[in-house]
C-alpha cells in the first residue's frame, strides 16, 4: 500500500510539472506548493469521486421524473474542480466542490 501511495505521490509531482527555460529558478516555496497541490490532490480526489458516484445514483432516480433536474444533479456533483492546484493553495483560486448549474450549462441535458 505505501508503494501505491508513493507512485501516485510521484506521479502527481512530475505530471502537475512544466518545463521551463534552465534559467528561471526555482524558489523553495513554488515546491512547497507543489507538493502541497498534490498532497491535496491525494485527498480531495476521492472524496470528489464518491460525492459523483452518489449524485449519479441520484441523477438517475431524478431523471425517472424530470430529466432537465436530473441533468442539473449530474453537473451539480460531478462539475467543478477535481484537482487542488498550486493557485488553489495560494488561495489565488477557490475549490468548487459543488459545479455549476446555470441555465446555459443544463441546455445539453435536454
Amino acid at each position: 500500500m505505501r508503494h501505491i501511495v508513493a507512485l501516485l505521490l510521484v506521479l502527481a509531482l512530475v505530471g502537475t510539472s512544466t518545463p521551463s527555460w534552465a534559467g528561471s529558478s526555482s524558489s523553495g516555496a513554488e515546491v512547497a506548493y507543489g507538493a502541497g497541490s498534490a498532497f491535496g490532490t491525494l485527498v480531495y480526489a476521492p472524496l470528489k469521486v464518491t460525492f459523483c458516484v452518489l449524485g449519479g445514483i441520484g441523477s438517475a432516480f431524478t431523471a425517472i421524473v424530470s430529466p432537465p433536474t436530473a441533468g442539473k444533479v449530474a453537473m451539480a456533483s460531478c462539475g467543478g474542480s477535481w484537482v487542488i492546484t498550486p493557485d488553489i493553495v495560494k488561495g489565488r483560486e477557490t475549490v468548487k466542490f459543488v459545479g455549476d448549474t446555470s441555465p446555459d450549462r443544463t441546455t445539453a441535458a435536454r
